[in-house]
Formats: C-alpha cells, sequence, structure tokens
C-alpha cells in the first residue's frame, strides 16, 4: 500500500471510514485487527461502524497497529473557513 497522505478529518464517520480503509488497503481483516488490538471481531466491526465511541488510548492503539500517526496542529484560515459548520 502506498503511503497515505495526511487526511483532515472533521467527523467521526471520516474516522470510522479512514481506519476500514487502511485496514483493508493493508489485507487486514477485523479479526487481524482485533487480535493485535486485544478486542473481538466484532467490537472491531462495531468501533469502524461507531468511531465516535472509540476512546483516545484506543485511537492511539489502532493507529499504532496500522501503521498511522495521529498528528494535531492550528488550522489554516483557509481550512478554518471551510469548515465552520463541522461537528464541534
Amino acid at each position: 500500500m502506498s503511503p497515505l497522505p495526511p487526511q483532515i478529518l472533521i467527523s467521526g464517520d471520516q474516522l470510522g471510514h479512514l481506519l476500514r480503509s487502511t485496514r483493508k488497503g493493508l489485507k487486514l481483516s477485523q479479526t487481524a485487527i482485533a487480535n493485535r488490538l486485544n478486542l473481538s471481531q466484532n467490537r472491531v466491526s462495531y468501533l469502524e461502524l461507531h468511531p465516535d465511541t472509540l476512546s483516545f488510548s484506543q485511537l492511539l492503539a489502532w493507529c499504532s497497529a496500522l501503521g498511522l500517526d495521529l498528528r494535531l496542529g492550528a488550522r489554516d484560515t483557509a481550512t478554518a473557513l471551510d469548515s465552520d459548520a463541522a461537528e464541534w
């Protein structure tokens, strides 16, 4: 899988899609990720569909299992204007 470009996420649904698509891009099953995270396959499925229920520590572990970095930074002006309707 080619490196994933940085993603700007403004909703939980986007996070779920990113986790799922990255997992599939790595050709990993939900069971394989579940084993890495010490979760059940059913729980992984649920969390991919409901990422807003992920704890911060679960999100960090999931990112690590998929080889993703979680980065925070100041929003640039153009992005801030485009996302005024974001879920905050």
